[in-house]
């Protein structure tokens, strides 16, 4: 009986061990972010929800009570056409996402060069399944919704505070 705990418990033992950790939000160099963005931009839902879940990052909701200004525009959405069939039906698209930021401070001081972000995602597509295809198309926008802001949020943390650029 002893032997078999023992045995059970090795592999508990090294998972435990490995340091394996859940993706957080750790070591934001400022307490407070403010948020500027278009109204309705699901990236910057998805910036909000994930800052409010974090303890160590206030919203502001002014200007002049953040420490850093996050500033979100040109979130533009697309859908081209990759491939048709002979019959000259569509077979797939090309979903696209661009937006471009910059991090700035309270007075204006960058502190972090602008960037643009371009993501793209495939999606095949058939008439006889439109529901599918549309809840698919849904599903890859909101990925590439997630993707950007975890990219936004990375860069973030790895700002270095009161040097700008980093």
């Amino acid at each position: 009986m002893n032997r078999r705990l023992f045995l059970a418990a090795i592999p508990a033992a090294l998972v435990a061990g490995c340091g394996f950790q859940l993706r957080r939000l750790d070591g934001m160099p400022f307490a407070s972010l403010y948020l500027d963005a278009p109204p309705g931009s699901l990236v910057a839902q998805r910036i909000r929800s994930a800052l409010t879940a974090n303890k160590h990052v206030r919203l502001a909701a002014r200007v002049d009570e953040a420490e850093a200004v996050l500033k979100l525009s040109q979130e533009e959405r697309s859908k081209t056409i990759l491939s048709l069939s002979g019959a000259g039906r569509v077979t797939e698209y090309r979903l696209g996402l661009r937006l471009s930021y910059s991090i700035s401070s309270r007075d204006e001081r960058m502190l972090a060069e602008p960037e643009n972000i371009e993501l793209s995602r495939d999606m095949t597509y058939d008439d006889s399944q439109l529901l599918a295809k549309g809840a698919e198309e849904q599903l890859l926008y909101r990925d590439m919704d997630d993707s950007a802001a975890r990219r936004i949020l990375r860069r973030l943390q790895s700002l270095k505070p009161g040097n700008g650029s980093s």
